[in-house]
């Protein structure tokens, strides 16, 4: 039934240019990257989402046919969305990723850091890094946004 569940996905989540998902093999995971969003266009109207561990991606329902899928963690996880019935529309596995892109990491000894490099290289937090330098970037973004909003 899950195989079926899958390939029902595979063929409702078909529309956007920004999400190919027709080119899915029916057990393919949907993928998206950490902190990033994704779009999922869907036939049927979807009336709920279901996400096994939402500490790992989360999904909102922007229309009855456009779903929102955001990378919080690394990981896996399942997605489950149902009609208004109740009635399963789809049934697959969200994989989400590091985007490795313009993305450099740099050891000092057992300390890990991490840069986003596009195109000048600025601390990005990722999972992983060394606490002290992870704490230093998040104070110093907290700093932008509060400096952002006087």
């Amino acid at each position: 039934m899950r195989k079926n569940l899958t390939l029902v996905l595979a063929v409702a989540l078909f529309g956007s240019a920004l999400t190919p998902l027709a080119a899915l093999a029916a057990d393919a995971p949907i993928n998206v990257n950490v902190n990033m969003a994704r779009i999922l266009r869907i036939n049927a109207s979807a009336a709920t989402v279901i996400v096994g561990n939402p500490g790992i991606a989360d999904v909102l329902i922007q229309d009855p046919q456009t779903l929102v899928l955001t990378g919080k963690s690394y990981g896996q996880t399942n997605l489950i969305v149902l009609d208004s019935q109740g009635q399963p529309i789809a049934d697959t596995i969200v994989e989400v990723v590091q985007m490795q892109a313009g993305t450099l990491t740099v050891y000092q000894g057992q300390a890990r850091t991490s840069l986003a490099c596009a195109p000048i290289c600025q601390s990005t937090v990722t999972m992983g890094d060394d606490p002290g330098f992870s704490g230093q970037a998040v104070a110093s973004a907290q700093l932008i946004q509060t400096i952002g909003q006087n």
